[in-house]
């Protein structure tokens, strides 16, 4: 998948429903020793949530990319 087939999804979080944001309003952390993504980050006050602070959504806690949002399973604050 490339980077641009990301950019316009919206980030789904299963733990509560909530639409977190959008991945085209987030950053991506990429392992340099294997090119893998390692992590989302979306940027403080850019959520759909109103969030003031910044998320960081490790890889792993990823489920599914869908056509049109990425399923996430997260519990945070």
């Amino acid at each position: 998948m490339r980077l641009s087939e990301l950019a316009g999804k919206r980030i789904l979080n299963l733990y509560d429903g909530e639409i977190i944001g959008s991945a085209g309003e987030s950053d991506l952390l990429i392992d340099p020793k294997n090119g893998a993504i390692s992590e989302i980050l979306i940027p403080p006050g850019r959520g759909m949530s109103g969030r003031g602070r910044g998320l960081s959504i490790p890889w792993a806690a990823v489920k599914k990319v869908g056509a049109e949002v990425i399923v996430i399973d997260l519990e945070y604050d």
